[in-house]
């Protein structure tokens, strides 16, 4: 299995080459997984997906 730490890189990293389009990268790429047969590959994808919905979304903490 692939550790938190290792989905945050992957995602930050397609954030920061792809900046909005980001998310549509990770979803592509698991829709290649599940064309594959490889379950786990679009697990993790899916995964690295939500991350990047996460970095992109507004800061967390409380409002001015």
């Amino acid at each position: 299995m692939i550790d938190d730490r290792d989905i945050w890189r992957a995602a930050n990293l397609l954030n920061r080459e792809h900046k909005n389009h980001a998310e549509i990268v990770a979803a592509r790429r698991a829709d290649e997984m599940l064309e594959r047969g490889d379950r786990g590959g679009q697990l993790v994808w899916h995964r690295i997906m939500r991350e990047i919905v996460e970095l992109q979304g507004p800061p967390l903490g409380k409002p001015n």
